[in-house]
């Protein structure tokens, strides 16, 4: 199970200029997110914005308000900027973490372990109405929870997989990526992402370029030692040529991770990292290019 540990390193701030995808070779720019709203003292981790671009959700394991500690966290675009931050009230006094929406707005999914699941950190989504409200969390079920710990759910354009980690499932080393299909009912038929794995933990991961390329977290062990974001590309059904994600701060010795694409903005996307500036806290979310990859689209 996570521990504060490994996560507690660490007006809107936007780029003066629209955004033009690079190489992941070159250093990209960065801001950050919502600075004193979003980005604060405390700890905040993996945000995503509803497809709209009306909303962003984030989680926090150390923001004071919440019911729980590791609690989603809610702001609203008023006249351009992020205001009004507020605990979801899906909230429990358990764990809610690693939030996504899916494409089409209709679904926020994250990783709680109230009870009632299948043991440890299990994924659930819960429904997002027109207006922005969010409903009653659904678990989803055993096709991708076990009795270890799911993380970082991720859905793919089209809604019909799920990318996640696990420690659970068949073929685990330790946090290892998978994903699961669409059956019509549920998520099923988990299977380790092609070209991945290593004896390290992978986690935090995320589609590119509609699944050419795969934005993803790796730790020699999440729990106590640094983190870093990589960028591989999809050939011959495996993503290969893992290489660290170009941005400044995510260095060999930092805590950089929860990668997440803005639906509203394709080509940008939110990271947690502890940049040297702009800071606000411990972990700080921060809006960056979205990599640029040449995949040979064999992994959809």
């Amino acid at each position: 199970m996570r521990t504060v540990h490994h996560r507690s390193r660490g007006v809107a701030v936007v780029l003066a200029t629209l955004f033009i995808a690079m190489p992941c070779t070159a250093f990209a720019p960065w801001g950050m997110e919502g600075v004193g709203v979003v980005s604060t003292r405390d700890t905040e981790i993996r945000a995503t914005v509803s497809p709209d671009g009306s909303m962003i959700v984030w989680g926090s394991p150390d923001r004071a308000g919440g019911p729980g500690g590791w609690d989603l966290w809610r702001a609203r675009r008023i006249d351009g900027r992020w205001q009004n931050p507020q605990p979801l009230e899906l909230d429990t006094p358990a764990k809610e973490f690693d939030p996504m929406f899916s494409a089409d707005g209709r679904w926020l999914y994250f990783f709680s372990d109230r009870v009632g699941g299948q043991g440890g950190d299990d994924l659930y989504r819960a429904p997002v109405a027109a207006d922005g409200a969010i409903g009653a969390a659904e678990n989803l079920g055993p096709g991708v929870n076990t009795r270890g710990d799911e993380w970082a759910p991720t859905p793919s354009r089209d809604g019909r997989r799920l990318l996640f980690a696990s420690d659970g499932q068949p073929g685990a080393r330790r946090h290892d990526l998978f994903v699961a299909t669409w059956n019509g009912k549920a998520f099923v038929d988990a299977k380790t992402v092609p070209g991945i794995a290593t004896d390290a933990d992978e986690f935090d991961g995320t589609w590119i370029g509609d699944g050419d390329g795969l934005v993803f977290a790796r730790s020699a062990d999440v729990e106590s030692k640094p983190i870093r974001l990589y960028v591989a590309t999809c050939r011959a059904k495996a993503y290969g040529d893992a290489v660290p994600m170009a941005v400044a701060f995510n260095t060999a010795d930092a805590w950089t991770l929860a990668p997440a694409i803005d639906w509203n903005r394709p080509v940008e996307m939110l990271i947690s990292g502890a940049a040297p500036s702009p800071k606000a806290g411990k972990l700080d979310i921060y809006r960056v290019l979205t990599p640029v990859v040449r995949g040979d689209g064999s992994c959809g």
